[in-house]
């Protein structure tokens, strides 16, 4: 078997984008969402997320985009999961997360707006096809099973 070039072999590699984000639950039980300015998803409710930067751990990046996209300073409690359906789609790692400081203040230009939502009021998002992606719905059922049975 010949072996390529390290530049060959490269090319042959599906690279994928890694995003961070964070499921922020309120003591009612809600759940904070964000509706996206971006075209492809104008509109749409969110978790808030984004790319993790080069240099920068998972963990600081969804603290980081939660901030930047809610104006809420957070705290990571646990890992919920990692979503990914496809090589061209991003990496998605999803953590638990609660409020420790800010106020609400939705990202100027990137967020249209915040919100607190129940679950019910989610899952009927999901059904009528406002939320951006599925893997929003999984993560923040995963943490409303914790929640429920004090997992």
């Amino acid at each position: 078997m010949k072996m390529l070039p390290k530049s060959e072999w490269e090319k042959t590699l599906a690279w994928s984008r890694v995003v961070a984000g964070c499921v922020i639950a309120n003591d009612a039980g809600q759940y904070l969402l964000v509706q996206e300015a971006q075209p492809k998803v104008y509109g749409l409710w969110n978790m808030p997320a984004g790319h993790v930067d080069k240099g920068e751990s998972i963990e600081h990046s969804a603290v980081r985009e939660a901030l930047e996209e809610t104006g809420y300073n957070v705290e990571l409690l646990s890992k919920i999961g990692v979503y990914h359906d496809a090589v061209e789609e991003p990496i998605r790692h999803v953590f638990s997360a609660r409020i420790i400081g800010g106020q609400l203040t939705p990202q100027p230009g990137e967020i249209l707006d915040a919100d607190w939502f129940s679950y019910s009021d989610i899952t009927a998002m999901k059904q009528s096809e406002k939320l951006r992606a599925d893997w929003i719905y999984q993560a923040i059922t995963q943490a409303e099973d914790s929640r429920k049975f004090n997992i």
